[in-house]
């Protein structure tokens, strides 16, 4: 490469209005998830290439290079966003977003409770049927209870919802649930009832009762950020039931999260049901050509980003010794 090729352009295009940079503690936090997230995807693309699916390779690989530099014009940063929902640091910014737009609405509700449905754990070759059939069985109970509520036969049911599974490596099998908010005691235990009877129809019992959880929400944004996942938790407990396991111990198992990942392809994640979202103001892109401006790097092997022509650090972000561990020798990919 000549020396003009590595010449920066005399101008770049910029969008939107970019994150402050002075005084934003939040870039340590995305510093430290664009860390997890690059050691994560380099394991989940050599599974996915062992299983041979190029669409997710493709999708990991645009996960991993998203927000790879930052363009700095008048102290705001600048990136571009894959917007999937691999991406640790795209995931955070939608939790935030969701976050924004729900609290409002879900303030005013007088009593909100916290309901989680779950259904029998399933082993890996069953998971993509058992999403598809909760996904199936919840439309068919929120069409159910709106048809007697319009008789005047039933209440209306209300609420968020987002669809996540947890891997039990223990046991090798996987746990996908609804977490739900709904507005009160009264629609909570409807809702519940609802999602055994649809399961446990026919002969067939797939749900028990006390395997389904509600209780009263006493933090909502807890309960929010609780409740507005993207699929699965990255650090898993080797056993689940044993409370008494360190930092150490944790492990991320990058075959069975790609097993998720593969099974929730296309399906929505986060909804809403029963109600209508206030008018939202329409975000302009407002792309522009800047000349003056910084370029900041996420270089392979950092946990920062690095300034172009500096060298300076952006974050000042170093990992704990507990995380170099976790990414250095407790990512598994072992085959099932």
């Amino acid at each position: 490469m000549t020396a003009n090729e590595n010449k920066k352009p005399h101008k770049v295009q910029i969008a939107g209005n970019g994150t402050e940079m002075i005084g934003n503690e939040s870039l340590i936090n995305r510093a430290q998830r664009k860390t997890i997230s690059r050691k994560l995807l380099l394991s989940l693309i050599d599974v996915a290439k062992d299983k041979g699916a190029t669409e997710r390779v493709k999708s990991y690989w645009n996960a991993y290079h998203c927000c790879s530099t930052f363009t700095e014009h008048n102290k705001r940063l600048h990136a571009n966003y894959c917007k999937t929902r691999y991406c640790t640091i795209c995931n955070a910014i939608r939790k935030a977003d969701k976050i924004n737009t729900y609290y409002p609405v879900l303030k005013n509700w007088e009593n909100p409770y916290f309901v989680t449905l779950t259904i029998k754990t399933i082993k890996a070759n069953k998971l993509k049927n058992r999403v598809d059939g909760m996904k199936r069985a919840f439309t068919k109970i929120k069409d159910r209870c709106k048809q007697r509520h319009h008789r005047g036969k039933g209440m209306r049911l209300v609420g968020i919802k987002s669809l996540e599974c947890n891997f039990n490596p223990k046991e090798n099998t996987y746990n996908p649930h609804y977490h739900v908010i709904v507005p009160n005691r009264e629609t909570a235990l409807y809702l519940i009832q609802e999602w055994c009877k649809q399961w446990n129809r026919k002969g067939q019992f797939h749900c028990s009762k006390k395997g389904q959880h509600f209780r009263a929400v006493e933090n909502l944004e807890h309960d929010l950020i609780e409740t507005i996942k993207y699929g699965t938790k990255v650090f898993t407990e080797p056993d689940p039931n044993n409370k008494k396991h360190v930092k150490k111990e944790m492990k991320i198992y990058a075959r069975a999260m790609d097993n998720i990942n593969a099974a929730m392809k296309g399906k929505r994640i986060f909804d809403r049901f029963g109600f209508n979202l206030p008018p939202q103001e329409t975000k302009e892109a407002n792309v522009r050509t800047v000349e003056n401006y910084k370029l900041w790097e996420f270089t392979p092997n950092a946990t920062d980003w690095i300034n172009t022509d500096t060298g300076e650090c952006l974050t000042g972000y170093n990992m704990t010794i507990d995380l170099q561990y976790l990414l250095s020798e407790s990512i598994d990919t072992a085959k099932e």
